[in-house]
């Protein structure tokens, strides 16, 4: 079985440690199995309910999943860039900005489970065509250094990160 072992700290910016930290040793089994229970977790939500909003000013439901998707995809980008080799330095991004022209509230919460089995299968397709020389390769995102399984493992704790607040001020389980 493939394997993305968890980089050293030297391949990431600090910041992205709480997400590495949560991505387990090995970022593909994560991806793998989150694969499954992020769907599965969403499976009984009605439309209402991915309506919620724990406090004003914070996103629903639908909006968590959509931000999910959205760095699960800028996290890819960075990965493929670095694997590939491309020195060029990939920018950063401001996620409340990205949420202010976004369209999440006004889709079916099923097609937003249906894109994220999409973008986690793309994900998944991506790490597992990698080697191990690809996987250490770095390059710049945001202005800071980071590899290419830094990023796989990014994508993989923030994830569990964001279903964590979705269980605790959600209270879905």
């Amino acid at each position: 079985m493939f394997r993305i072992d968890r980089p050293e700290p030297d391949e990431f910016f600090e910041y992205y440690g709480r997400y590495i930290g949560l991505s387990g040793e090995d970022a593909m089994a994560t991806l793998r199995a989150s694969a499954a229970a992020t769907p599965r977790l969403l499976s009984g939500i009605t439309e209402p309910q991915a309506m919620f909003r724990y406090a004003p000013g914070k996103w629903s439901v639908k909006q968590v999943l959509g931000h999910i998707i959205d760095c699960e995809r800028v996290f890819m980008y960075r990965a493929l860039t670095f694997a590939r080799g491309d020195q060029t330095s990939v920018p950063g991004f401001e996620e409340d900005e990205w949420m202010e022209h976004c369209t999440f509230d006004r889709r079916a919460l099923s097609d937003i489970v249906d894109e994220y089995v999409a973008v986690r299968a793309a994900t998944i397709a991506l790490a597992g065509s990698l080697d191990e020389v690809a996987l250490t390769r770095r390059g710049t995102a945001n202005g800071r250094t980071m590899s290419t399984r830094a990023a796989l493992h990014c994508a993989a704790g923030h994830e569990l990160h964001h279903v964590s607040i979705l269980k605790e001020r959600y209270g879905l389980a």
